[in-house]
C-alpha cells in the first residue's frame, strides 16, 4: 500500500467517524424547536452511507475510468480531505447552534459572517465536496455518479426543509439574506 492509499484509508475513517460522532454530539435539546426536521437527518444518513457502499462496490466491478493519469487520486484525496476539514471548522463556527436535525434554537440568529457570507448551507457543500472527492478518487464514472447524487439528492430536500422552517422564523430577514447568497456554490448556485 502507497501513502496515498493509506491517507486515503485514514480520512475516510475520520471522516466516518466525526460524522458518527456529530450526530450522536449535536442533536437538538428539549427546549429546541424540533418538529422542523421532516426526517431529513435520517434520509442523510440512508443516502450517505448507500452512496459510499455502492460508489465503492461500482468501482471494483467495472472499469469506466475518469483519468487516465494519477493525477485524479491526489485530486480526489484532496477534496475529502478539505470537506472533512472546512466541515468541521464551519459546524465549530456555528457552536450551540449546529445541530444536525433541522432545529431553531433559542436565541438564535442568522449567521451572516465567515463562510455565511457566501453561502448558505456550507456545511453541506463541504459534505458534498468530500462525496465528489470520493468519486474522484475512485476514478471511476459510475462511482463519482454513485458518491455524489444520492447525499446531493438529499441535501437539496434538507435545504428545501431546512430553508422553509428559517423563513418561518426570521421571515423577511431571511428572505433577504437568501436573496444576496448561494446554497453550495460560491457565486454561482
Amino acid at each position: 500500500m502507497n501513502t496515498l492509499q493509506i491517507l486515503f484509508y485514514i480520512s475516510m475513517a475520520v471522516w466516518f467517524l466525526s460524522e458518527f460522532l456529530y450526530k450522536n454530539m449535536l442533536k437538538s435539546g428539549k427546549e429546541d424547536k424540533k418538529d422542523k426536521d421532516k426526517s431529513t437527518l435520517n434520509i442523510l444518513w440512508l443516502a450517505i452511507p448507500f452512496s459510499i457502499v455502492a460508489a465503492v462496490t461500482v468501482s471494483n466491478l467495472s472499469t469506466l475510468p475518469i483519468a487516465e493519469e494519477s493525477w485524479i487520486y491526489y485530486v480526489g484525496e484532496g477534496f475529502i480531505l478539505i470537506g472533512i476539514i472546512f466541515r468541521f471548522i464551519i459546524i465549530r463556527s456555528l457552536g450551540r447552534y449546529f445541530t444536525v436535525d433541522v432545529t431553531i434554537k433559542q436565541g438564535h440568529t442568522i449567521k451572516q459572517e465567515g463562510f455565511y457570507k457566501y453561502l448558505r448551507h456550507p456545511s453541506y457543500a463541504f459534505s458534498l465536496l468530500t462525496s465528489l472527492g470520493l468519486g474522484l478518487y475512485l476514478n471511476n464514472w459510475l462511482s463519482l455518479a454513485f458518491a455524489f447524487i444520492p447525499p446531493f439528492l438529499a441535501f437539496m430536500y434538507r435545504i428545501k426543509i431546512e430553508e422553509q422552517a428559517l423563513v418561518d422564523q426570521f421571515g423577511e430577514e431571511y428572505i433577504k439574506y437568501r436573496k444576496k447568497t448561494k446554497k453550495l456554490i460560491p457565486f454561482i448556485y
